[in-house]
């Protein structure tokens, strides 16, 4: 499984995060030695890849000619300058040395390629988490607002361990296993603590009807996740949930193929970004014309979709068709 840029370029794999190497304190000390940074350094990667191509642009150099005078290969220039590695600082500096950057601009970057180089939480698992769930939890670490459309799932972020753990056998069972359970299920569970944390983001999201009328669990599992969800979207300031009902009507408008993503960062200097989920890659947007085609997009869903007081009440009686359903059972 990959990301992928809007040019196709894979910036995450399964074998490696941004080309970094992946350091593994020991368990008592991970918590004092990774944190969340406040903003997400996947986001800072791609606005100092764009600002150096850009001043790089400006002198009228190319990417063969700066890497000679630092003494660089050219790959590593074009590396930083697609957001393919985490940064060096210093090569940083004497690439803007090179490049005569006026002060401010010096410094504003040098800011930029520092927040780039922060190691967070997620990097001390490595790939055992997954890279999906990499790339996730660094977006999320900088969001100010979340938003989400799924027609396939509950989101992770609102599902109840007893869900989880089932999700992970499902796809023990496919053969599919690119992380190592265990510690999965201890990443999602620190993703969560952030997003539904004092310090978390805003987050909406938009669930079509089927997510909660069509059992993808055992029955007393899925039961425990839909009360979870009501209680969470009920009581949760910053949470809301809205459902998609099958009866919406959509005429006229383009109903999305594929769950999405779309974020905003504490820092509004961060560009919005758009990220597609799809079978086998995540698709990262940060063109203004993509990013508003999926605002639209996600504007349509919001106008079709029940207010939160009528979403939580069909989500109330799913749960209470589906209680009865297993006591009829019994």
């Amino acid at each position: 499984m990959a990301i992928e840029d809007t040019l196709g370029h894979h910036v995450l794999t399964q074998s490696g995060y941004a080309e970094t190497p992946e350091r593994r304190p020991s368990p008592a000390h991970r918590h004092d030695l990774w944190r969340s940074p406040v903003s997400s350094p996947f986001v800072r990667r791609r606005r100092l890849a764009t600002e150096l191509r850009a001043l790089r642009e400006q002198r009228g150099l190319t990417a063969d000619e700066v890497a000679a005078q630092i003494y660089r290969s050219r790959m590593m220039v074009s590396k930083l300058e697609n957001a393919r590695c985490s940064p060096n600082i210093g090569v940083v500096m004497k690439i803007l040395d090179v490049l005569e950057a006026p002060a401010d601009q010096y410094n504003d970057i040098v800011t930029i390629a520092r927040d780039a180089a922060e190691r967070g939480w997620w990097d001390a698992y490595g790939d055992a988490m997954g890279a999906r769930q990499r790339i996730y939890a660094d977006l999320e670490s900088g969001a100010a607002t979340i938003r989400e459309y799924n027609q396939f799932t509950i989101p992770g972020a609102l599902q109840t361990p007893d869900f989880i753990k089932f999700i992970i056998e499902m796809a023990a069972a496919e053969g599919r296993i690119d992380f190592v359970a265990e510690r999965l299920m201890e990443a999602r569970q620190r993703r969560q603590a952030h997003l539904l944390g004092p310090q978390g983001p805003r987050y909406e999201i938009i669930l079509d009807e089927v997510v909660v009328r069509r059992p993808t669990a055992p029955a007393q599992v899925m039961l425990n996740q839909l009360r979870a969800l009501i209680e969470t979207a009920a009581k949760h300031p910053r949470v809301t949930v809205l459902i998609l009902p099958l009866a919406a009507d959509f005429t006229g408008r383009l109903l999305p193929k594929s769950a999405f993503f779309l974020f905003d960062f504490i820092d509004p200097s961060d560009p919005p970004m758009a990220v597609v989920d799809t079978v086998s890659t995540d698709i990262v947007h940060t063109e203004h014309d993509e990013i508003m085609r999926y605002n639209q997009r996600y504007e349509h869903l919001r106008q079709a979709a029940l207010s939160g007081a009528a979403s939580l009440g069909l989500l109330t009686d799913a749960a209470d068709d589906l209680e009865n359903r297993i006591e009829l059972s019994r």
